[in-house]
């Protein structure tokens, strides 16, 4: 029966996101395996300190879903920095500049490429070859044509929302996308990743998610170089199409896009 109740909270918890049934649904997931695994642990907990380690309730720090056949991942921010660090290594720039991607990739391409990192809410990291700066994406303080090797990965999706603290605008995707056109330099590079599907929406604050041919047609002044896609299924598929971005719901494009010399 309780499992009958789990199944039925899962599916109204995806369909309709809301909060105190999403808190529920995990409150039945957890309960049976906290009970479950406390009996375990604290019946062998003298067997497992071996005399060599001090160990209370007060030190307790329950892991309750890590026993799984394999290693989870989410298949967006694996598969998307590492397409990105390929392309980077292949492009070899005397430096990057990326705009408020994930702080795993610009600290991991630092160790080979120097990397300059620009954010609305700058990251406090301190690592050889990696720069961190604040910067608004809709008014970027860089000079025309002056960026040959720039990155901005699932971020775009976010601007003018106000979930991380910027203005609401709801052109605010379409300032920044001009202005990273405008500060790439002839012949420069573009690294660009949103969510993409078959249907353009906006989920709430949380993130838009465009079409291939929406993203085509936004940066309509530059030459597509490549387009590769996590799937819905977690897959990763290099030389995607635009009926593959289409068949997903809310699958991630990866965009390489260089602007051509004679693109002003």
């Amino acid at each position: 029966m309780v499992r009958v109740i789990k199944d039925f909270i899962k599916k109204f918890v995806r369909r309709y996101r809301i909060l105190p049934v999403y808190w529920l649904y995990h409150f039945l997931k957890w309960v049976p395996l906290a009970v479950k695994y406390n009996v375990n642990y604290f019946s062998k907990l003298g067997e497992l300190t071996d005399n060599r380690f001090e160990s209370s309730w007060s030190l307790r720090w329950p892991c309750l879903y890590d026993a799984t056949p394999t290693t989870g991942f989410d298949p967006h921010y694996i598969y998307h920095t590492s397409w990105a660090a390929r392309v980077v290594v292949r492009i070899n720039p005397e430096y990057h500049v990326d705009l408020s991607s994930s702080l795993y990739f610009v600290s991991i391409a630092s160790a080979f490429i120097p990397v300059r990192c620009y954010d609305y809410r700058p990251a406090e990291i301190r690592l050889t070859g990696l720069e961190c700066g604040r910067a608004d994406i809709t008014n970027l303080p860089f000079e025309d044509n002056s960026i040959k090797s720039l990155s901005c990965m699932h971020v775009m999706e976010h601007i003018g929302l106000g979930r991380y603290g910027d203005p609401f605008d709801p052109k605010g995707d379409l300032r920044g996308i001009s202005e990273m056109i405008r500060v790439l330099a002839p012949e420069g590079n573009l690294l660009f990743v949103v969510p993409v599907g078959g249907v353009p929406k906006l989920q709430f604050n949380a993130h838009r998610i465009y079409t291939y041919r929406q993203i085509k047609e936004y940066f309509r002044s530059l030459e597509l170089e490549e387009f590769s896609l996590v799937t819905d299924k977690g897959s990763f598929v290099e030389n995607a199409s635009e009926d593959d971005s289409n068949q997903q719901a809310y699958g991630c494009g990866c965009f390489w896009f260089k602007k051509t010399a004679k693109a002003n």
